[in-house]
């Protein structure tokens, strides 16, 4: 017997989807048949047009690639979308601007219809450290923590993700839904990340703040889980760390998005209904609790 996991119709917005596990997710939500709302946004960068392009062509992994992969276009995703004639629209925002949020919401509602799945995925991470003899000028740079970036990275990894499950759970009573689904991304470093120290300290605030949206929620019908990806190639492991990310995980290799996005599937799905207030490490067993 097939498992129907009752998604058909259903309407996801999911946050940094422009590349790696978001555009995975986005495409595994797709496939079910679901209508995808895809919101993404391209920082500033410091590398030419020229050498992304160049470190895009070679493949090779590392810094350069995963801000290459940030700086794509959204077209190659909606492209996917229309070939397999699935449903999507979307729209660049950036979340570190609270009013973006409701607009989110709104433009989605107008669109494609009420949020029914909230995936929040979007990140910032700058390399940081507490101790100045570990800082770096290699690659982007491993920087000294100071007030400004530490509020950069909660603003957009903390503040953000509250903000939209907040504008998810106003929009959700308003239209009188019964049925919902919010999945935030964390890390497996979250509770402990030398030299990502603001980074991982701000994406321990999301599982904070997603545990007790579980609590309030769940009167709703809505369920709230956080995925904490382990090693997870989406072009910012170098080739030698892969491989040594590869013989420390039991299950033999580094994830994949795609590894990501079918847990995601899952947690959206009517046989995770039950599941709620839950932190999944998807590392292929890099943490054991």
């Amino acid at each position: 017997m097939m498992i129907d996991p009752n998604l058909t119709g259903k309407v996801a917005l999911i946050t940094g989807a422009n590349h790696g596990i978001g555009a995975a997710t986005a495409l595994a939500l797709g496939n079910q048949g679901v209508k995808v709302f895809a919101s993404f946004f391209r920082p500033p960068c410091q590398y030419s047009e020229a050498e992304l392009k160049r470190a895009e062509e070679t493949g090779v992994g590392g810094d350069i690639l995963y801000r290459a992969m940030q700086q794509k276009p959204i077209a190659h995703l909606v492209n996917r979308f229309e070939e397999a004639g699935m449903t999507i629209s979307v729209l660049e925002a950036d979340l570190a601007d609270e009013t973006n949020i409701s607009k989110l919401f709104d433009v989605c509602e107008k669109e494609l219809g009420p949020v029914d799945i909230l995936i929040n995925n979007h990140t910032h991470c700058i390399l940081e450290t507490f101790d100045p003899e570990q800082t770096s000028t290699d690659g982007s740079g491993i920087f000294l923590s100071t007030a400004a970036n530490i509020d950069a990275h909660f603003v957009v990894n903390s503040r953000a993700y509250a903000l939209m499950m907040q504008a998810y759970l106003k929009q959700y009573l308003r239209n009188g839904l019964n049925c919902g689904r919010i999945v935030n991304t964390s890390t497996d470093a979250a509770r402990c990340h030398p030299l990502n120290v603001s980074y991982a300290a701000s994406k321990y605030a999301i599982e904070s703040y997603s545990h007790s949206a579980a609590c309030e929620m769940g009167r709703y019908g809505i369920t709230v889980n956080v995925i904490a990806p382990g090693p997870i190639q989406t072009g910012y492991i170098l080739p030698d760390d892969e491989e040594a990310l590869a013989k420390s995980t039991p299950l033999g290799r580094v994830g994949r998005p795609e590894d990501v996005a079918d847990v995601t599937v899952f947690l959206c799905s009517e046989q995770a209904r039950w599941l709620t207030g839950q932190l999944l490490y998807v590392g292929g067993g890099h943490r054991i609790p």
